[in-house]
Protein backbone atom coordinates (compact mmCIF):
# COMPACT_ATOMS: atom_id res chain seq x y z
CA UNK A 1 0.00 0.00 0.00
CA UNK A 2 1.30 3.18 -1.08
CA UNK A 3 -1.53 5.63 1.01
CA UNK A 4 -4.21 5.10 2.93
CA UNK A 5 -6.76 8.25 4.06
CA UNK A 6 -8.66 6.87 7.16
CA UNK A 7 -12.27 8.11 8.71
CA UNK A 8 -11.18 11.62 6.52
CA UNK A 9 -13.63 14.40 7.47
CA UNK A 10 -13.79 18.04 5.92
CA UNK A 11 -16.09 20.86 6.92
CA UNK A 12 -16.04 24.25 4.89
CA UNK A 13 -18.43 26.39 6.26
CA UNK A 14 -21.89 25.07 6.26
CA UNK A 15 -21.38 22.37 3.91
CA UNK A 16 -19.67 18.79 4.94
CA UNK A 17 -17.59 18.38 2.11
CA UNK A 18 -15.99 14.43 3.49
CA UNK A 19 -18.06 12.73 5.98
CA UNK A 20 -15.77 9.97 7.72
CA UNK A 21 -14.47 8.32 4.43
CA UNK A 22 -12.05 6.07 3.56
CA UNK A 23 -9.39 5.62 0.23
CA UNK A 24 -6.54 3.10 -0.45
CA UNK A 25 -4.25 3.47 -2.92
CA UNK A 26 -1.80 0.58 -3.60
CA UNK A 27 0.55 0.28 -6.34
CA UNK A 28 -0.15 0.07 -9.75
CA UNK A 29 -3.69 1.47 -8.70
CA UNK A 30 -4.41 4.24 -10.98
CA UNK A 31 -7.73 6.06 -9.60
CA UNK A 32 -9.84 8.76 -11.27
CA UNK A 33 -11.80 10.56 -9.04
CA UNK A 34 -15.54 11.92 -10.06
CA UNK A 35 -18.11 14.26 -9.16
CA UNK A 36 -20.55 16.71 -9.74
CA UNK A 37 -18.79 19.99 -9.19
CA UNK A 38 -18.73 21.77 -5.53
CA UNK A 39 -18.64 18.09 -3.95
CA UNK A 40 -14.85 18.23 -2.49
CA UNK A 41 -12.77 16.95 -5.25
CA UNK A 42 -9.80 19.49 -5.00
CA UNK A 43 -10.11 19.35 -1.37
CA UNK A 44 -9.67 15.79 -1.34
CA UNK A 45 -6.43 15.77 -3.66
CA UNK A 46 -5.10 17.87 -1.40
CA UNK A 47 -5.89 16.24 1.70
CA UNK A 48 -4.37 12.94 -0.04
CA UNK A 49 -1.13 15.36 -1.21
CA UNK A 50 -0.43 16.68 2.61
CA UNK A 51 -1.68 20.00 1.17
CA UNK A 52 -4.51 20.37 3.65
CA UNK A 53 -4.90 18.73 7.18
CA UNK A 54 -8.53 17.34 7.26
CA UNK A 55 -10.90 18.22 10.30
CA UNK A 56 -10.36 14.29 11.28
CA UNK A 57 -9.00 11.64 10.39
CA UNK A 58 -5.92 10.40 9.31
CA UNK A 59 -3.33 10.15 6.14
CA UNK A 60 -0.71 7.33 6.25
CA UNK A 61 2.10 6.77 3.81
CA UNK A 62 4.99 4.86 4.15
CA UNK A 63 8.18 7.37 5.10
CA UNK A 64 10.31 6.14 1.64
CA UNK A 65 7.08 7.07 -0.70
CA UNK A 66 7.36 10.50 -2.40
CA UNK A 67 4.11 12.00 -3.47
CA UNK A 68 3.88 14.49 -6.51
CA UNK A 69 0.86 17.39 -6.63
CA UNK A 70 -0.23 18.94 -9.39
CA UNK A 71 -3.36 21.32 -8.10
CA UNK A 72 -5.99 22.83 -9.95
CA UNK A 73 -4.12 26.25 -9.78
CA UNK A 74 -0.91 26.35 -9.30
CA UNK A 75 1.44 29.53 -7.82
CA UNK A 76 4.00 29.83 -9.52
CA UNK A 77 7.52 32.58 -9.21
CA UNK A 78 6.45 35.44 -11.64
CA UNK A 79 10.07 36.26 -12.42
CA UNK A 80 11.59 32.86 -13.06
CA UNK A 81 12.32 31.21 -16.46
CA UNK A 82 10.13 28.13 -17.72
CA UNK A 83 13.06 26.25 -17.20
CA UNK A 84 13.76 27.55 -13.70
CA UNK A 85 10.14 27.28 -12.14
CA UNK A 86 10.30 23.25 -13.12
CA UNK A 87 13.16 22.93 -11.36
CA UNK A 88 12.23 25.25 -8.72
CA UNK A 89 12.45 22.73 -5.61
CA UNK A 90 14.98 20.20 -7.29
CA UNK A 91 18.63 20.82 -6.62
CA UNK A 92 20.84 21.23 -9.25
CA UNK A 93 22.12 18.03 -9.31
CA UNK A 94 18.90 16.58 -10.38
CA UNK A 95 18.38 19.49 -12.69
CA UNK A 96 22.16 18.89 -14.50
CA UNK A 97 20.71 15.05 -14.63
CA UNK A 98 17.53 15.63 -15.96
CA UNK A 99 17.80 18.58 -18.28
CA UNK A 100 17.28 17.42 -21.27
CA UNK A 101 14.24 15.21 -20.20
CA UNK A 102 12.82 18.57 -18.89
CA UNK A 103 13.26 20.51 -21.93
CA UNK A 104 11.87 17.43 -24.23
CA UNK A 105 8.91 16.62 -22.06
CA UNK A 106 8.11 20.95 -22.49
CA UNK A 107 8.14 19.99 -25.74
CA UNK A 108 5.60 17.75 -25.93
CA UNK A 109 3.58 20.19 -24.24
CA UNK A 110 3.62 23.07 -26.49
CA UNK A 111 6.36 25.01 -24.76
CA UNK A 112 9.30 25.28 -27.19
CA UNK A 113 10.65 28.59 -25.07
CA UNK A 114 11.92 27.24 -22.04
CA UNK A 115 13.84 30.48 -21.36
CA UNK A 116 10.41 32.51 -21.42
CA UNK A 117 9.48 34.34 -18.09
CA UNK A 118 6.64 32.27 -16.35
CA UNK A 119 5.10 35.97 -15.61
CA UNK A 120 4.82 36.58 -19.69
CA UNK A 121 2.60 33.01 -19.77
CA UNK A 122 -1.05 32.48 -20.37
CA UNK A 123 -3.50 30.57 -17.65
CA UNK A 124 -2.98 26.99 -20.19
CA UNK A 125 1.08 27.35 -20.50
CA UNK A 126 0.98 28.27 -17.03
CA UNK A 127 -0.83 24.70 -16.42
CA UNK A 128 1.45 22.51 -18.37
CA UNK A 129 4.42 23.81 -16.89
CA UNK A 130 3.25 23.15 -14.07
CA UNK A 131 2.58 19.33 -15.30
CA UNK A 132 5.57 19.13 -16.61
CA UNK A 133 7.16 19.61 -13.18
CA UNK A 134 4.85 17.35 -11.68
CA UNK A 135 5.39 14.47 -13.53
CA UNK A 136 9.29 15.21 -14.03
CA UNK A 137 9.99 15.34 -10.23
CA UNK A 138 11.08 11.91 -8.47
CA UNK A 139 7.36 10.44 -7.04
CA UNK A 140 5.82 6.76 -6.20
CA UNK A 141 2.32 8.46 -6.12
CA UNK A 142 1.06 11.24 -8.29
CA UNK A 143 -1.69 13.75 -7.52
CA UNK A 144 -3.52 15.44 -10.37
CA UNK A 145 -5.98 17.60 -10.85
CA UNK A 146 -7.02 18.33 -14.20
CA UNK A 147 -4.22 17.53 -15.99
CA UNK A 148 -6.03 17.45 -19.19
CA UNK A 149 -6.99 21.04 -19.28
CA UNK A 150 -5.24 23.33 -21.61
CA UNK A 151 -4.17 20.23 -23.74
CA UNK A 152 -4.97 19.63 -27.68
CA UNK A 153 -5.57 16.27 -28.98
CA UNK A 154 -1.75 15.64 -29.22
CA UNK A 155 -0.64 16.59 -25.98
CA UNK A 156 -3.54 14.51 -24.48
CA UNK A 157 -2.90 11.72 -26.47
CA UNK A 158 0.97 11.91 -25.36
CA UNK A 159 0.00 12.06 -21.75
CA UNK A 160 -2.50 9.13 -21.43
CA UNK A 161 0.96 7.02 -22.84
CA UNK A 162 2.74 8.49 -20.03
CA UNK A 163 0.28 7.91 -17.47
CA UNK A 164 -0.41 4.10 -18.90
CA UNK A 165 3.93 3.50 -18.82
CA UNK A 166 3.97 4.87 -14.94
CA UNK A 167 4.17 2.52 -12.24
CA UNK A 168 3.38 3.81 -9.49
CA UNK A 169 0.09 4.83 -7.99
CA UNK A 170 -2.16 7.59 -9.62
CA UNK A 171 -5.01 9.82 -8.01
CA UNK A 172 -6.48 12.37 -10.46
CA UNK A 173 -9.22 14.15 -10.81
CA UNK A 174 -10.30 14.51 -14.51
CA UNK A 175 -13.66 15.52 -16.96
CA UNK A 176 -11.95 13.67 -19.92
CA UNK A 177 -14.15 10.40 -20.00
CA UNK A 178 -11.73 8.49 -22.93
CA UNK A 179 -9.06 9.63 -20.89
CA UNK A 180 -10.76 8.16 -17.99
CA UNK A 181 -11.19 5.10 -19.88
CA UNK A 182 -7.94 4.57 -21.28
CA UNK A 183 -5.71 5.28 -18.13
CA UNK A 184 -7.55 4.39 -14.74
CA UNK A 185 -8.38 1.50 -13.07
CA UNK A 186 -10.10 2.55 -10.17
CA UNK A 187 -13.11 5.26 -10.20
CA UNK A 188 -13.91 6.62 -6.89
CA UNK A 189 -17.10 9.04 -6.89
CA UNK A 190 -17.45 11.46 -4.43
CA UNK A 191 -21.54 12.23 -3.42
CA UNK A 192 -22.58 13.78 -0.52
CA UNK A 193 -19.84 13.74 1.47
CA UNK A 194 -19.16 9.66 0.55
CA UNK A 195 -17.08 8.06 -1.39
CA UNK A 196 -17.76 5.30 -3.27
CA UNK A 197 -15.65 2.49 -5.26
CA UNK A 198 -15.24 0.47 -8.23
CA UNK A 199 -12.81 -1.05 -9.43
CA UNK A 200 -13.31 -0.54 -13.19
CA UNK A 201 -12.38 2.27 -15.95
CA UNK A 202 -15.29 4.46 -16.66
CA UNK A 203 -17.34 2.81 -18.86
CA UNK A 204 -17.28 0.04 -16.45
CA UNK A 205 -18.35 1.93 -13.80
CA UNK A 206 -21.39 3.25 -15.54
CA UNK A 207 -22.79 -0.14 -15.36
CA UNK A 208 -21.50 -1.01 -12.12
CA UNK A 209 -23.09 1.99 -11.00
CA UNK A 210 -26.68 1.71 -12.26
CA UNK A 211 -26.51 -2.06 -11.38
CA UNK A 212 -26.05 -0.60 -7.24
CA UNK A 213 -28.76 2.42 -8.09
CA UNK A 214 -31.36 -0.92 -9.27
CA UNK A 215 -30.71 -2.74 -5.95
CA UNK A 216 -31.10 0.75 -4.01
CA UNK A 217 -34.27 0.99 -6.00
CA UNK A 218 -35.28 -2.51 -5.92
CA UNK A 219 -35.07 -2.60 -1.66
CA UNK A 220 -36.34 0.39 -1.31
CA UNK A 221 -39.39 -0.62 -2.92
CA UNK A 222 -39.49 -4.10 -1.20
CA UNK A 223 -39.61 -1.83 2.03
CA UNK A 224 -41.88 0.68 0.94
CA UNK A 225 -44.31 -2.47 0.47
CA UNK A 226 -43.23 -4.33 3.68
CA UNK A 227 -44.57 -0.86 5.54
CA UNK A 228 -47.43 -0.35 3.53
CA UNK A 229 -48.87 -3.94 5.22
CA UNK A 230 -47.67 -3.08 8.75
CA UNK A 231 -49.24 0.50 8.37
CA UNK A 232 -52.23 -1.47 8.05
CA UNK A 233 -52.22 -3.40 10.38
CA UNK A 234 -51.60 -0.71 13.17
CA UNK A 235 -54.34 1.08 12.07
CA UNK A 236 -56.41 -1.86 12.56
CA UNK A 237 -55.66 -1.69 16.32
CA UNK A 238 -52.98 -4.00 16.80
CA UNK A 239 -52.67 -5.94 20.15
CA UNK A 240 -49.30 -4.04 21.95
CA UNK A 241 -49.67 -6.93 24.80
CA UNK A 242 -48.30 -9.91 23.64
CA UNK A 243 -44.43 -9.96 22.92
CA UNK A 244 -44.56 -10.73 18.91
CA UNK A 245 -46.76 -7.97 18.46
CA UNK A 246 -44.02 -5.70 20.17
CA UNK A 247 -41.42 -7.03 18.12
CA UNK A 248 -43.64 -6.54 15.30
CA UNK A 249 -43.98 -3.15 15.55
CA UNK A 250 -39.86 -2.25 16.71
CA UNK A 251 -39.71 -3.51 13.26
CA UNK A 252 -42.10 -1.95 11.56
CA UNK A 253 -40.36 1.73 13.37
CA UNK A 254 -36.84 0.37 12.46
CA UNK A 255 -38.08 0.21 8.63
CA UNK A 256 -39.91 3.22 9.22
CA UNK A 257 -36.75 5.51 10.08
CA UNK A 258 -34.55 3.62 7.58
CA UNK A 259 -33.12 6.05 4.53
CA UNK A 260 -34.32 5.66 1.49
CA UNK A 261 -31.38 5.87 -1.13
CA UNK A 262 -30.14 9.53 -2.36
CA UNK A 263 -30.62 10.00 -5.73
CA UNK A 264 -28.18 12.21 -7.93
CA UNK A 265 -28.17 15.39 -8.07
CA UNK A 266 -28.30 16.10 -11.62
CA UNK A 267 -28.16 19.50 -13.77
CA UNK A 268 -31.47 19.82 -15.61
CA UNK A 269 -31.32 21.82 -18.79
CA UNK A 270 -33.88 23.08 -21.19
CA UNK A 271 -33.46 24.48 -24.67
CA UNK A 272 -34.43 28.13 -24.22
CA UNK A 273 -34.24 30.34 -27.34
CA UNK A 274 -35.47 32.92 -29.67
CA UNK A 275 -36.78 32.98 -33.16
CA UNK A 276 -33.79 32.39 -36.07
CA UNK A 277 -34.32 34.06 -38.88
CA UNK A 278 -33.29 32.65 -42.64
CA UNK A 279 -30.17 34.62 -42.30
CA UNK A 280 -28.01 33.23 -40.14
CA UNK A 281 -24.15 34.62 -40.00
CA UNK A 282 -21.45 34.61 -43.54
CA UNK A 283 -17.94 35.06 -43.84
CA UNK A 284 -16.87 36.18 -47.20
CA UNK A 285 -12.96 35.82 -48.17
CA UNK A 286 -12.22 36.48 -44.46
CA UNK A 287 -8.66 36.62 -43.36
CA UNK A 288 -6.80 37.63 -40.54
CA UNK A 289 -3.50 39.06 -39.77
CA UNK A 290 -1.71 39.63 -36.38
CA UNK A 291 1.78 41.95 -37.07
CA UNK A 292 3.17 40.13 -39.70
CA UNK A 293 1.25 36.50 -38.98
CA UNK A 294 -1.76 35.58 -40.84
CA UNK A 295 -3.81 33.19 -38.29
CA UNK A 296 -7.25 32.98 -40.94
CA UNK A 297 -7.00 33.02 -44.82
CA UNK A 298 -9.74 34.02 -47.44
CA UNK A 299 -11.73 31.47 -45.16
CA UNK A 300 -15.54 31.63 -46.76
CA UNK A 301 -18.78 29.71 -45.01
CA UNK A 302 -22.44 30.23 -45.11
CA UNK A 303 -23.52 29.38 -41.59
CA UNK A 304 -26.90 26.90 -41.79
CA UNK A 305 -29.40 25.88 -39.05
CA UNK A 306 -28.62 22.39 -38.03
CA UNK A 307 -24.92 22.77 -38.00
CA UNK A 308 -22.61 21.37 -35.24
CA UNK A 309 -19.30 21.87 -35.89
CA UNK A 310 -16.26 20.77 -33.73
CA UNK A 311 -13.67 22.87 -34.46
CA UNK A 312 -10.11 21.55 -33.53
CA UNK A 313 -6.31 22.61 -34.06
CA UNK A 314 -2.99 22.47 -31.49
CA UNK A 315 -3.04 25.40 -29.28
CA UNK A 316 -2.18 28.60 -30.51
CA UNK A 317 -3.52 27.09 -34.21
CA UNK A 318 -6.33 30.37 -33.80
CA UNK A 319 -9.32 28.36 -32.82
CA UNK A 320 -10.47 31.35 -30.72
CA UNK A 321 -9.73 33.62 -33.33
CA UNK A 322 -12.30 32.03 -36.02
CA UNK A 323 -14.59 31.78 -32.97
CA UNK A 324 -14.39 35.65 -32.48
CA UNK A 325 -14.68 36.60 -36.24
CA UNK A 326 -18.06 34.66 -35.93
CA UNK A 327 -18.94 36.42 -33.33
CA UNK A 328 -18.12 39.77 -34.59
CA UNK A 329 -16.13 40.77 -31.32
CA UNK A 330 -12.65 40.55 -34.18
CA UNK A 331 -12.91 42.82 -37.12
CA UNK A 332 -11.26 40.82 -40.48
CA UNK A 333 -8.35 42.39 -42.05
CA UNK A 334 -9.64 41.04 -45.27
CA UNK A 335 -13.26 39.85 -46.37
CA UNK A 336 -16.44 40.21 -44.49
CA UNK A 337 -18.27 38.50 -41.63
CA UNK A 338 -22.55 39.10 -42.08
CA UNK A 339 -24.83 38.63 -39.21
CA UNK A 340 -28.61 37.70 -39.59
CA UNK A 341 -31.24 40.52 -38.26
CA UNK A 342 -32.54 37.92 -35.92
CA UNK A 343 -29.28 36.31 -34.89
CA UNK A 344 -28.45 36.14 -30.79
CA UNK A 345 -25.17 34.63 -29.77
CA UNK A 346 -24.57 32.95 -26.64
CA UNK A 347 -20.70 32.91 -26.40
CA UNK A 348 -19.35 30.55 -24.28
CA UNK A 349 -15.60 31.44 -23.63
CA UNK A 350 -12.90 30.24 -21.95
CA UNK A 351 -12.01 33.09 -19.58
CA UNK A 352 -15.87 33.47 -18.71
CA UNK A 353 -17.26 36.49 -17.72
CA UNK A 354 -15.92 39.11 -15.22
CA UNK A 355 -17.78 38.26 -12.09
CA UNK A 356 -18.00 40.48 -9.16
CA UNK A 357 -17.30 38.00 -6.12
CA UNK A 358 -19.12 39.86 -3.65
CA UNK A 359 -22.19 40.00 -5.40
CA UNK A 360 -24.81 37.25 -4.67
CA UNK A 361 -25.13 34.22 -7.03
CA UNK A 362 -29.06 34.74 -7.24
CA UNK A 363 -28.63 38.17 -8.07
CA UNK A 364 -25.95 37.99 -10.84
CA UNK A 365 -28.61 35.18 -12.32
CA UNK A 366 -31.49 37.77 -12.10
CA UNK A 367 -29.68 40.64 -13.65
CA UNK A 368 -29.29 39.04 -16.70
CA UNK A 369 -33.00 37.60 -16.70
CA UNK A 370 -36.18 37.32 -14.08
CA UNK A 371 -36.96 34.42 -16.78
CA UNK A 372 -36.57 32.34 -19.23
CA UNK A 373 -39.40 30.49 -22.08
CA UNK A 374 -38.48 27.05 -22.48
CA UNK A 375 -40.29 23.81 -24.85
CA UNK A 376 -41.04 23.07 -21.37
CA UNK A 377 -43.00 26.38 -20.10
CA UNK A 378 -41.55 29.62 -18.51
CA UNK A 379 -39.36 29.26 -15.32
CA UNK A 380 -37.92 31.80 -13.14
CA UNK A 381 -34.57 32.83 -12.44
CA UNK A 382 -34.74 31.13 -9.17
CA UNK A 383 -36.08 28.08 -10.72
CA UNK A 384 -33.58 27.80 -13.31
CA UNK A 385 -30.76 27.93 -10.65
CA UNK A 386 -32.33 24.81 -8.96
CA UNK A 387 -32.22 22.97 -11.94
CA UNK A 388 -28.60 23.58 -12.53
CA UNK A 389 -27.61 22.53 -9.25
CA UNK A 390 -27.92 26.00 -7.14
CA UNK A 391 -30.33 24.97 -4.26
CA UNK A 392 -32.09 28.21 -2.52
CA UNK A 393 -29.02 27.89 0.22
CA UNK A 394 -26.18 28.49 -2.10
CA UNK A 395 -28.37 31.23 -4.42
CA UNK A 396 -27.54 33.89 -1.51
CA UNK A 397 -23.61 33.40 -0.93
CA UNK A 398 -21.32 35.57 -2.17
CA UNK A 399 -20.00 34.39 -5.96
CA UNK A 400 -16.56 34.34 -4.44
CA UNK A 401 -17.77 31.03 -2.40
CA UNK A 402 -18.16 29.08 -4.96
CA UNK A 403 -16.09 25.79 -6.29
CA UNK A 404 -14.14 26.99 -9.74
CA UNK A 405 -16.62 23.91 -11.32
CA UNK A 406 -19.76 25.84 -9.68
CA UNK A 407 -18.73 29.14 -10.80
CA UNK A 408 -18.01 27.45 -14.31
CA UNK A 409 -21.37 25.90 -13.77
CA UNK A 410 -23.20 29.21 -12.82
CA UNK A 411 -20.90 31.23 -15.98
CA UNK A 412 -22.61 28.23 -18.40
CA UNK A 413 -26.43 29.16 -17.01
CA UNK A 414 -25.86 32.93 -17.23
CA UNK A 415 -24.99 32.30 -21.11
CA UNK A 416 -28.13 30.03 -21.63
CA UNK A 417 -30.10 32.51 -19.60
CA UNK A 418 -29.52 34.68 -22.71
CA UNK A 419 -32.25 32.48 -24.82
CA UNK A 420 -29.48 32.35 -27.36
CA UNK A 421 -30.18 31.27 -30.91
CA UNK A 422 -26.68 31.24 -32.11
CA UNK A 423 -23.80 28.91 -29.70
CA UNK A 424 -20.16 29.33 -29.60
CA UNK A 425 -18.97 27.35 -27.17
CA UNK A 426 -14.87 28.01 -26.54
CA UNK A 427 -13.35 24.98 -24.21
CA UNK A 428 -16.88 24.17 -22.32
CA UNK A 429 -15.81 21.29 -20.91
CA UNK A 430 -12.98 22.74 -19.07
CA UNK A 431 -14.14 22.02 -15.33
CA UNK A 432 -16.85 21.02 -15.90
CA UNK A 433 -17.90 17.61 -14.05
CA UNK A 434 -18.77 14.58 -15.93
CA UNK A 435 -22.56 14.62 -15.00
CA UNK A 436 -22.82 18.12 -16.27
CA UNK A 437 -20.86 17.33 -18.98
CA UNK A 438 -23.48 14.55 -19.98
CA UNK A 439 -26.18 16.74 -19.50
CA UNK A 440 -24.92 19.58 -21.46
CA UNK A 441 -24.24 17.25 -24.75
CA UNK A 442 -27.93 15.63 -24.34
CA UNK A 443 -29.03 19.49 -24.42
CA UNK A 444 -26.91 20.27 -27.13
CA UNK A 445 -28.49 17.49 -28.96
CA UNK A 446 -32.10 19.42 -28.97
CA UNK A 447 -30.49 22.89 -29.22
CA UNK A 448 -32.71 24.54 -32.64
CA UNK A 449 -30.18 26.46 -33.73
CA UNK A 450 -26.46 26.33 -35.20
CA UNK A 451 -23.18 25.36 -32.36
CA UNK A 452 -19.86 26.05 -33.21
CA UNK A 453 -17.71 24.56 -30.31
CA UNK A 454 -13.93 24.90 -29.61
CA UNK A 455 -13.42 21.97 -27.91
CA UNK A 456 -10.08 19.43 -27.07
CA UNK A 457 -12.48 16.80 -25.49
CA UNK A 458 -12.89 13.78 -27.73
CA UNK A 459 -15.84 12.40 -25.99
CA UNK A 460 -17.46 15.73 -26.11
CA UNK A 461 -16.96 15.86 -30.04
CA UNK A 462 -17.88 12.50 -30.96
CA UNK A 463 -20.89 12.48 -29.14
CA UNK A 464 -22.00 16.61 -30.33
CA UNK A 465 -20.17 17.26 -33.76
CA UNK A 466 -20.94 16.67 -37.11
CA UNK A 467 -18.58 18.00 -38.87
CA UNK A 468 -15.04 19.40 -37.69
CA UNK A 469 -13.19 22.05 -38.63
CA UNK A 470 -9.46 21.91 -38.61
CA UNK A 471 -7.62 24.93 -37.98
CA UNK A 472 -3.91 23.97 -38.87
CA UNK A 473 -1.79 27.20 -37.95
CA UNK A 474 -0.49 28.11 -41.00
CA UNK A 475 -4.58 30.72 -42.29
CA UNK A 476 -5.50 27.03 -43.62
CA UNK A 477 -9.46 26.07 -42.26
CA UNK A 478 -9.93 22.75 -43.29
CA UNK A 479 -13.47 20.71 -42.98
CA UNK A 480 -13.91 17.40 -42.66
CA UNK A 481 -17.40 15.12 -42.36
CA UNK A 482 -18.28 13.63 -38.78
CA UNK A 483 -17.07 13.72 -35.66
CA UNK A 484 -13.68 13.51 -33.82
CA UNK A 485 -13.11 10.20 -34.44
CA UNK A 486 -13.35 10.31 -38.15
CA UNK A 487 -11.84 13.28 -38.20
CA UNK A 488 -8.37 11.44 -36.69
CA UNK A 489 -8.85 8.22 -38.83
CA UNK A 490 -9.02 10.97 -41.78
CA UNK A 491 -6.04 12.12 -40.87
CA UNK A 492 -4.25 9.82 -40.19
CA UNK A 493 -4.76 8.39 -43.64
CA UNK A 494 -3.56 11.44 -44.88
CA UNK A 495 -0.49 11.71 -43.00
CA UNK A 496 0.41 8.06 -43.77
CA UNK A 497 3.71 7.30 -45.24
CA UNK A 498 2.79 5.26 -48.89
CA UNK A 499 3.19 2.05 -48.16
CA UNK A 500 5.67 0.30 -50.73
CA UNK A 501 5.35 -3.28 -51.81
CA UNK A 502 8.61 -5.40 -51.14
CA UNK A 503 9.18 -8.21 -53.24
CA UNK A 504 8.42 -11.29 -51.71
CA UNK A 505 11.31 -14.24 -51.81
CA UNK A 506 11.22 -17.04 -52.86
CA UNK A 507 10.52 -19.58 -49.30
CA UNK A 508 11.01 -23.25 -49.54
CA UNK A 509 7.97 -25.18 -48.49
CA UNK A 510 8.82 -27.12 -45.50
CA UNK A 511 7.76 -30.37 -45.12
CA UNK A 512 4.33 -31.44 -43.77
CA UNK A 513 4.67 -32.58 -40.21
CA UNK A 514 2.24 -35.14 -38.52
CA UNK A 515 -0.04 -33.62 -36.24
CA UNK A 516 -0.32 -34.66 -32.78
CA UNK A 517 -1.10 -34.18 -28.96
CA UNK A 518 1.55 -34.07 -26.66
CA UNK A 519 1.49 -35.13 -23.49
CA UNK A 520 0.35 -32.33 -21.51
CA UNK A 521 -2.15 -31.64 -24.19
CA UNK A 522 -3.54 -35.37 -24.12
CA UNK A 523 -4.20 -34.63 -20.22
CA UNK A 524 -5.98 -31.44 -20.82
CA UNK A 525 -7.99 -32.50 -23.49
CA UNK A 526 -9.24 -35.54 -21.45
CA UNK A 527 -10.23 -33.32 -18.22
CA UNK A 528 -11.31 -29.76 -20.00
CA UNK A 529 -14.86 -30.76 -20.52
CA UNK A 530 -14.99 -31.51 -16.40
CA UNK A 531 -13.96 -27.76 -16.13
CA UNK A 532 -15.74 -26.40 -18.35
CA UNK A 533 -18.82 -27.55 -16.72
CA UNK A 534 -16.84 -26.27 -13.12
CA UNK A 535 -16.49 -23.05 -14.35
CA UNK A 536 -20.19 -22.68 -15.05
CA UNK A 537 -21.16 -23.81 -12.05
CA UNK A 538 -19.34 -21.48 -10.29
CA UNK A 539 -20.74 -18.46 -12.33
CA UNK A 540 -24.15 -19.55 -11.67
CA UNK A 541 -23.71 -19.56 -8.09
CA UNK A 542 -21.83 -16.71 -7.99
CA UNK A 543 -24.88 -14.98 -9.90
CA UNK A 544 -27.50 -16.25 -7.55
CA UNK A 545 -25.20 -14.70 -4.58
CA UNK A 546 -25.58 -11.77 -6.21
CA UNK A 547 -29.22 -11.54 -6.60
CA UNK A 548 -29.52 -12.15 -2.17
CA UNK A 549 -26.63 -9.48 -1.56
CA UNK A 550 -29.83 -7.26 -0.83
CA UNK A 551 -28.04 -3.71 0.06
CA UNK A 552 -24.64 -4.96 1.10
CA UNK A 553 -22.87 -3.11 -1.63
CA UNK A 554 -19.09 -4.08 -0.39
CA UNK A 555 -20.14 -7.94 -1.03
CA UNK A 556 -21.92 -6.92 -4.02
CA UNK A 557 -19.27 -5.60 -5.35
CA UNK A 558 -16.68 -8.68 -4.44
CA UNK A 559 -19.17 -11.06 -6.36
CA UNK A 560 -19.12 -8.79 -9.51
CA UNK A 561 -15.18 -8.35 -9.54
CA UNK A 562 -15.59 -12.69 -8.75
CA UNK A 563 -17.76 -13.11 -12.23
CA UNK A 564 -15.82 -10.92 -13.64
CA UNK A 565 -12.86 -13.10 -13.32
CA UNK A 566 -15.07 -16.50 -13.41
CA UNK A 567 -16.00 -15.01 -16.78
CA UNK A 568 -12.68 -14.37 -18.09
CA UNK A 569 -11.44 -17.79 -16.88
CA UNK A 570 -14.54 -19.34 -18.96
CA UNK A 571 -13.65 -17.27 -22.22
CA UNK A 572 -10.55 -18.58 -22.07
CA UNK A 573 -11.04 -22.10 -20.90
CA UNK A 574 -13.54 -22.38 -24.33
CA UNK A 575 -11.13 -21.11 -26.29
CA UNK A 576 -8.42 -23.65 -25.25
CA UNK A 577 -11.51 -25.99 -25.80
CA UNK A 578 -12.14 -25.26 -28.80
CA UNK A 579 -8.19 -25.82 -30.33
CA UNK A 580 -8.06 -28.93 -28.81
CA UNK A 581 -11.10 -30.39 -30.36
CA UNK A 582 -10.21 -28.96 -33.54
CA UNK A 583 -6.29 -30.52 -33.39
CA UNK A 584 -8.06 -33.98 -32.20
CA UNK A 585 -10.36 -34.16 -35.38
CA UNK A 586 -7.58 -33.05 -37.53
CA UNK A 587 -5.66 -35.93 -36.00
CA UNK A 588 -8.57 -38.33 -36.70
CA UNK A 589 -8.73 -37.39 -40.76
CA UNK A 590 -5.04 -37.46 -40.82
CA UNK A 591 -5.09 -41.05 -39.73
CA UNK A 592 -7.96 -41.93 -42.34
Amino acid sequence: MLLSAEHISINFGMRQLLDDVNFYLNEGDKTGIIGINGTGKSTFLRVLAGAVEPDEGKISRNPNVQVSYLPQNPEMQETATVLEQVFLHMSPEFRQINEYEAKTMLYQLGITDVSQKVGTLSGGQRKRVALAAALLQPADVLVLDEPTNHLDAAMTAWLEDWLRRFRGGLVMVTHDRYFLERVVNHITELFRGKLYHYEANYSRYLELKEQRQEMAEASERKRQSILRVEREWIMRGCKARSTKSKERIERYEALLNQEAPEQDDTVQMAAASSRLGKKIIALEGVTKRFDDRTVIRDFSYQLQRTDRIGIVGRNGAGKSTLLNLIAGRLEPTEGTVEQGSTVKIGYFTQEGRELDLTQRVYDFIHDIADEVRTDEGTFSAKQMMERFMFPTQLQSVPIGRLSGGERRRLYLLSVLMEAPNVLLLDEPTNDLDVMTLSILEDYLQGFPGPILAVSHDRFFLDKVADSIFEVTGEGQVLRYTGNWSDWAAKRKEETAPPRVEKPKAAVERPRQQKLRFSYKEQREFETIDEELAALEQQLTMCQRQQSDCGSDYVRLQELQSQQAALEQQLEEKTERWMYLTELAEKIEAQKE
